[in-house]
């Protein structure tokens, strides 16, 4: 799928298909949740992350569906069309924002998503305690919903941060990595 499609496929359905939600109250409702699991697991930063992976993970094993029937989408081809797609047609959909795709490896095995703009991270400032800055991933359930999502279409990735601009990084980067392309596999059990 060339990148122009995508981005106009997007745009499309962003525009014709999709019902709106007020963008601040979903800020704030995350804002809400993470501040929530910092209380509950004492702001150890690293269950906090692995928390909103599994919480995006989940979101993102049902998200699939809407995604295929309110995009009339088939499977991608490749990794890259997977890529392209889920940048300008995906997060376009969903949140209407088209992250950058970016440093592939020259395997095609593995590329970044560069967010210029992130909704979830509109009004936030991390806890000023000395570890949020280098240890909170605050945008992490991004990184499982992609990961869930893909499983329901038999691609088994790892997604991460590389760096956040809530962290004070010049850029917001999501690593986004193939580990393997399953086949008729019941995906894992992940509550």
């Amino acid at each position: 799928m060339a990148s122009n499609k995508a981005s106009r496929d997007g745009e499309k359905i962003w525009k014709t298909n999709i019902d709106k939600v007020n963008a601040e109250l979903v800020t704030l409702t995350y804002g809400t949740i993470v501040a929530q699991l910092c209380s509950d697991f004492n702001n150890k930063y690293a269950e906090v992350n692995k928390q909103l992976d599994k919480m995006g993970h989940n979101i993102g094993m049902r998200l699939i569906e809407d995604f295929f029937a309110k995009s009339g989408m088939q499977r991608c081809g490749n990794f890259r069309e997977t890529a392209e797609t889920i940048s300008k047609i995906g997060f376009k959909m969903f949140l209407n924002i088209t992250p950058a795709v970016t440093n592939w490896s020259a395997d095609s095995k593995s590329f970044s998503l560069i967010f210029d703009d992130n909704p979830l991270a509109d009004f936030v400032e991390l806890p000023n305690d000395g570890r949020a800055q280098d240890e909170l991933w605050f945008s992490n359930i991004f990184c499982g919903i992609i990961r869930g999502a893909l499983e329901m279409v038999q691609m088994q990735v790892e997604a991460h941060y590389v760096s956040d601009v809530l962290r004070g990084n010049d850029t917001t980067e999501m690593k986004i990595t193939l580990l393997r392309y399953m086949e008729d596999e019941m995906p894992p059990d992940d509550e």
